[in-house]
């Protein structure tokens, strides 16, 4: 296995959200979105998809209610009707034939990125609160050879947790990879590069991929970091 490797260039700058999006800004023109830093009153649930979230504590199924309500919004702007988001295998959810799709919610903050799955082969977002990652995750998460790659990018640029952006980029490539692979992969199982301009490459490291690797966008404002991966078909 190439250990992946960096070539500094002096200190970056942190990509800003153009207008204030967070993933609007990072998916071409033919993936449509929908995202909100706020639960709608108008976001309500289908039959179908209320069995999920029956028991859930108020947080929890305000996040399942409006990511679901941002899906349907991002439908309509494929010139869909809205339907039910169940979950499938493994919590993914169902997309209507035809569609590939990815959601992400965190605290304050909902999106949803749809395409059509004739243009795009694979979707994957993510996005997560602009801080440190709590003690002991970021070992959980990275491989040997991404930790130097770290420390060098938070000495050239501190105002971006590249902690948090290595676990965010890292859910975006299981998103992206699991409705394809119907396969699991592990953090361990990817081993990723960080660019400061505002992009990042994944190389799959298990055997048989459909996917040898990914390259993906992220960005970084309203207190938030975000990740986009995007497989043309």
């Amino acid at each position: 296995m190439a250990q992946a490797r960096h070539r500094a260039a002096g200190p970056a700058s942190r990509p800003a959200p153009a207008g204030g999006r967070v993933i609007e800004g990072i998916v071409p023109a033919g993936v449509r979105t929908s995202a909100v830093y706020d639960d709608p009153p108008g976001a309500v649930l289908f039959p179908e998809e209320e069995p999920v979230v029956a028991r859930a504590v108020d947080k929890r199924r305000r996040e399942f209610t409006t990511v679901r309500w941002c899906a349907r919004e991002a439908l309509a702007g494929l010139g869909m009707p809205p339907v039910p988001i169940t979950r499938g295998e493994r919590g993914a959810p169902r997309w209507p034939d035809g569609v590939v799709g990815s959601m992400t919610h965190c605290d304050g903050y909902r999106a949803a990125a749809v395409a059509r799955s004739g243009d795009v082969a694979a979707l994957g977002i993510d996005a997560e609160p602009h801080g440190p990652l709590p003690d002991g995750v970021l070992e959980a998460i990275a491989r040997e050879e991404e930790l130097p790659l770290l420390e060098e990018l938070g000495r050239a640029s501190p105002d971006v947790h590249w902690d948090r952006l290595l676990f965010c980029a890292k859910e975006a490539v299981y998103k992206a990879w699991f409705p394809v692979a119907r396969r699991w992969l592990g953090f361990e199982d990817a081993t990723l590069v960080l660019d400061p301009g505002g992009t990042f490459t994944a190389e799959i490291l298990v055997p048989d991929p459909p996917f040898r690797g990914f390259t993906g966008r992220w960005t970084a404002g309203r207190g938030l970091i975000a990740t986009a991966i995007t497989v043309p078909a």
